[in-house]
């Protein structure tokens, strides 16, 4: 159970931590130190409901159709080698995580602004309902559920310390060399995923 929970952790860091408009949104909040709780809480509750949709729906698709779980692995299995080298590729250019220069957001505006980035974002649906959801049934049963808290724990960890502790990381999440080895270490990490998820 510890193991599939861990699992969950680690896979659902490497596909949050990149670099994206959600990030930059949750970042530039922390600067301002403007609706911070909120902005956290929507993204963390968001992908602990798409965590937990993917995680049902595949268990679901196992009952009714096993083949079609086969489908699901393999294109899983692509996808996480495409991303793997594409994060690769892209850790030879530097670049660096910049939020726009916090100016006044209403909390109508921001929650709206969030809740746009989380949901209308097509690779949300893939990257944590379908590909998390395909991982956490290799690990049967009750260890999906462990892999789903794990996936959710990361979430709320990455979102919490990129809006909280912004003011403390900006320097370091601004400079390009950090997110150059942030980009190997994600790249690696989807490539033994992809590996591990082929040998099933």
């Amino acid at each position: 159970m510890l193991d599939s929970a861990v699992a969950g952790l680690l896979t659902g860091l490497t596909l949050i931590v990149a670099i994206g408009a959600q990030n930059a949104f949750v970042l530039r909040q922390g600067l301002a130190r403007e609706h911070v709780l909120p902005v956290v809480a929507i993204c963390a509750i968001s992908d602990l409901l798409l965590i937990l949709a993917g995680v049902a729906g595949i268990g679901t698709v196992v009952r009714q159709a096993g083949w079609l779980v086969e489908v699901v692995r393999w294109l899983g299995v692509a996808f996480l080698t495409w991303y793997g080298v594409r994060t690769l590729l892209q850790a030879r250019r530097a670049s660096g995580l910049a939020a726009a220069a916090p100016e006044p957001m209403s909390l109508r505006s921001a929650v709206l602004r969030v809740v746009a980035l989380t949901w209308l974002n097509p690779h949300v649906y893939l990257d944590t309902v379908l590909l998390l959801g395909s991982i956490a049934n290799t690990h049967g049963h009750p260890g999906r559920w462990w892999f789903a808290a794990g996936a959710s724990v990361a979430s709320v960890l990455w979102f919490s310390g990129l809006g909280f502790g912004a003011r403390v990381f900006s320097p370091l999440l601004a400079r390009p060399r950090a997110w150059q080895v942030l980009d190997v270490l994600i790249g690696l990490t989807m490539l033994a995923i992809a590996i591990k998820l082929a040998l099933g």
